[in-house]
Formats: C-alpha cells, sequence, structure tokens
C-alpha cells in the first residue's frame, strides 16, 4: 500500500484487512455470504456503514481482497528464491505452488470462497482473480513478454492454476502428491505447447509472406530482365 493512513483507501484496505480475518473462521462453516459478512462486522466492531464503504459489493469484496492478499503472500515466497538459476519450467511451478500453498490452514475457507465465485454474479470476479494470481506469476519470475505472447501466457496459465486449484482444495492428502503430479503434467503439456508453437513459427517464418504473393499478383511482378 502507498496510501497513507489518512487516505479513505488506505481506511478502507485496513478494514477490509479486519473484516477478512473474522470473516475466515465463518466462512469455512458458513460460505461467504451476507449473514456471515454482517457477524465477521459485528464481531470486529465494525459498523455496517464502514463495511458498507469498505465493500460495496459485500462478500465478493472481501474474497478479491483475500485473493489479492494472497497474490502478495506468494510474490514474497518468489522473490525469496534464486529464480534466476531455474528453468522456465520450474520458476511456473514454484508460483503456482506458492499460490497455493499461501492458502494454507484456511482451504475449507477457499473451497466456499470457489463456490461463490461459480455463482453467476460472480462470473468477472473469477475470471479477473485468476487472471492477476496469473499475472502476477509471470511478472515475479521475470516475464518480458508482449503483445499476443503476454495474454496466451496469461490465459494459458490461468487454465493450470484454476484447475489445479480445484484437485488442490479436493486433495485430502498433507503432502499433496496428487495434486504436485497433476500440476507437474498440465505444466508440461504447456511445455510441449511452447515447443509446438516454435517449431511451427520457424517453418511460417521461412515461408514467402503471403500478402506481398497476393499484390505481386494483383500489381505485377516488374520487369523481366
Amino acid at each position: 500500500m502507498t496510501q497513507t493512513s489518512g487516505d479513505p483507501e488506505f481506511i478502507h484496505y485496513s478494514t477490509r484487512d479486519t473484516l477478512l480475518q473474522a470473516m475466515l473462521a465463518h466462512a469455512a462453516f458458513d460460505g461467504w455470504n451476507a449473514a456471515t459478512l454482517k457477524l465477521a462486522s459485528e464481531e470486529s466492531g465494525i459498523d455496517a456503514h464502514q463495511a458498507h464503504l469498505a465493500c460495496p459489493r459485500g462478500e465478493l469484496d472481501l474474497i478479491s481482497h483475500w485473493s489479492m492478499r494472497l497474490d502478495e503472500a506468494a510474490e514474497t515466497v518468489l522473490a525469496s528464491l534464486d529464480l534466476a538459476s531455474m528453468k522456465i519450467r520450474d520458476k511456473v511451478t514454484q508460483g503456482v505452488l506458492a499460490r497455493l500453498e499461501a492458502i494454507d490452514i484456511h482451504e475449507e475457507a477457499a473451497r466456499r470462497a470457489r463456490s461463490r465465485l461459480l455463482l453467476p454474479d460472480a462470473g468477472h470476479d473469477a475470471s479477473r482473480l485468476v487472471w492477476a494470481t496469473s499475472d502476477m506469476i509471470w511478472r515475479v519470475i521475470g516475464d518480458q513478454s508482449t503483445d499476443f505472447n503476454y495474454y496466451s501466457k496469461r490465459t494459458i496459465l490461468s487454465g493450470v492454476y484454476a484447475s489445479t486449484l480445484a484437485i488442490w482444495l479436493d486433495d485430502a492428502e498433507m503432502e499433496k502428491s496428487k495434486s504436485r503430479e497433476f500440476l507437474a503434467r498440465r505444466i508440461q503439456n504447456v511445455m510441449d505447447f511452447e515447443k509446438a508453437k516454435f517449431k511451427v513459427k520457424s517453418i511460417t517464418d521461412k515461408l514467402p509472406d503471403p500478402t506481398g504473393i497476393f499484390a505481386r499478383l494483383r500489381y505485377g511482378f516488374g520487369p523481366r530482365a
């Protein structure tokens, strides 16, 4: 946060933090809804008006805030690693794992949050949050792609992260071995796709420019020797 303690956004951010801590315990049992948010507000000593100012969309704003905080926690972990010595596959793997492990003891609350985001009114929120997580991972591991590659990398990783999250939250094993194996397979699929894409690009780069060929067909090939 760059705001000072007197800024309204800083106050709302702090309020969301306070609400979140109380909300996590209730959401694990009763889900993310207006009733649990009201209970969290009362337990935190935050009046309804202040809670509404901080979370005008109710529990959806609080889920978004939690996702952002988890992204921040994962970013801190990634920043502590020697990423420069890792292969891209390992960097991405560590990024996804850092974000999943940030959920820590709140897996049931995360399951409930995921269920809430699957409702029709939260479709945009779900895709936005997954995209933000994917963008964070690529940014922290040093991705400098632009244009189409920028979007394609984040779109593909969003699919990898979202599908792995579903497996992770259903994996009761403490070591999460099944989830880790699933993630490894998905990332291998991505690596295979990238290799195939590179091969196609290498081939097409050697082909004549179709625009130039059609232009010559239309306007002629110029004088012959």
